[in-house]
């Protein structure tokens, strides 16, 4: 599995791209709440923590307009405009003149992060083309953000210093940005603009967003329980005890172990393991309002949170590629993810601070779970209509609903469809095709590479013939 990842430069780009992302907004949050807490109280600290990831949620949510109606130079104007705003922004929290002048920073530098998170997902779910081993390219960006945060953690003692690192790392995020859309990423800004060229049977299409809503509610309510683990640790490090950084290298761990666990049978069992990951989370909420030692839940925290963080990257990026609006779901994870800190942080906080018997929080983690166990079945049944596995098809099946099932089982972008459509149905030249899509030779060359990887054939003859060898199957 390793090899198949790392013998594909797109892999091995997506791979910086997630990985250097994560660092720095993990490097960013980090430091947001030190600085925070030198002026303010463990709750107060932990509810502007919670306050700057929902607002980062709404960064995520914008992108996809940004994406949609901006051209492309716009876009480039955009992130640069970004990338510049959050370095402002970090000095701004690294000066700390006030309580609020660092909560506004933090707002503000946070709106920026998520835009340029949601670009990142976008771009990486476009480079990360090996759809079976996606939860390993995930987990091993992730494991890399992690490892980094680790080394910037324990080699830079200086606050200054801290900032100037996440300085120069913005502005290697967008770097590789504008790197991998220039290299890599088709020019689809148009196609998914458009619908695609054979009519989508509307049952099926109202089941993947019914499916997609379900997914985000599961990713919720999860968060929920892991957001109240993470408070806990995050009031423990702002009363000022020193938790070291060795659990980093625990969530380094879990998200490579995630990684390739959820990779077996092509993720067949990566709900069923999260749900046993969420299970135990649950039970560590309970051992420690019942007055178990705090070492028990940061070691289940960083463990768990490893798991959840490549679940949710991995099951929206899987996701939307069955969709019209990839730029949409792409990052939808770490949105959902964000938006249940902020929506859960002032329970969350009461609960922790109030709750002196613990019963509350008990109730609650327990009702969550239950919660969580009806809304992964139905997401469960409704699974296969998402993920537009050709699955109890009629023989008579019409040739048209055919070549849909097709295109979406080989994961083609709306353009792609425009041109698998040409390669196996008509005895167009390269270059006729082009002509008639109003593409470049190079561009349509560069999408019949991908259709080609992604059906694995190396050739228009290959296509050809996988093309009616799956019909005859359907």
């Amino acid at each position: 599995m390793i090899k198949e990842v790392f013998t594909k430069p797109k892999s091995i780009y997506a791979i910086l791209l997630l990985g250097i992302f994560t660092f720095l907004f993990l490097g960013i949050e980090y430091l947001y709440v030190n600085r925070i807490s030198l002026t303010a109280g463990e709750e107060k600290t932990v509810l502007a923590q919670n306050y700057a990831l929902g607002v980062s949620a709404i960064g995520f949510l914008l992108y996809p307009l940004f994406h949609r109606f901006l051209k492309k130079r716009a876009q480039i104007v955009g992130l640069f405009i970004l990338a510049l705003t959050a370095v402002v922004c970090i000095w701004g929290v690294q000066k700390h003149v006030s309580y609020l002048s660092t909560l506004l920073s933090g707002m503000a530098l946070f709106l920026s992060l998520g835009l340029l998170g949601s670009a990142a997902h976008y771009l990486f779910f476009k480079l990360a083309e090996d759809r079976d081993h996606l939860a390993c390219v995930v987990g091993i960006s992730y494991a890399l953000g992690i490892f980094l945060q680790f080394l910037n953690n324990n080699l830079i003692n200086l606050e200054t210093a801290e900032a100037i690192i996440l300085s120069v790392f913005a502005i290697v995020t967008l770097a590789l940005l504008l790197k991998a859309e220039k290299l890599f990423g088709p020019e689809t800004t148009e196609a998914e603009k458009r619908p695609l060229p054979v009519k989508e049977d509307v049952r099926a299409n109202r089941k993947k967003i019914a499916a997609g809503g379900f997914l985000a509610l599961l990713v919720l309510l999860m968060a929920c329980i892991f957001s109240t683990l993470d408070n806990a640790v995050t009031m423990h490090h702002a009363a000022g005890a020193d938790i070291g950084q060795w659990p980093r290298l625990l969530l380094a761990v879990s998200g490579l172990a995630a990684g390739f666990l959820f990779d077996i049978r092509k993720r067949k069992y990566m709900a069923m393991m999260m749900y046993c990951v969420m299970l135990m989370s649950v039970i560590c909420v309970v051992v420690l309002k019942l007055g178990g030692p705090f070492l028990i839940g940061l070691v289940v925290f960083y463990l768990s949170a490893g798991f959840f963080a490549v679940f949710f990257t991995t099951s929206f990026l899987d996701f939307a590629c069955h969709m019209q609006t990839p730029a949409l779901w792409a990052g939808m994870g770490r949105a959902m993810n964000n938006v249940s800190a902020a929506l859960f942080a002032n329970v969350s906080v009461a609960l922790l601070v109030s709750d002196s018997n613990g019963m509350a929080s008990i109730i609650l983690a327990l009702v969550l779970f239950v919660a969580v166990s009806i809304v992964i079945s139905l997401y469960s049944a409704w699974l296969p209509a998402a993920s537009g596995a050709p699955k109890d098809i009629p023989a008579d099946l019409d040739p048209q609903e055919a070549f849909r099932i097709l295109s979406n089982l080989f994961a083609l972008t709306p353009r792609e469809i425009d041109v698998f459509d040409k390669l196996v149905n008509s005895e167009e030249s390269i270059q006729e095709i082009a002509d008639g899509l109003y593409l470049s030779r190079r561009t349509c060359q560069r999408y019949i590479s991908s259709i080609y990887e992604k059906a694995g054939v190396k050739s228009r003859m290959g296509l050809y013939q996988l093309y009616i060898e799956k019909q005859r199957r359907l």
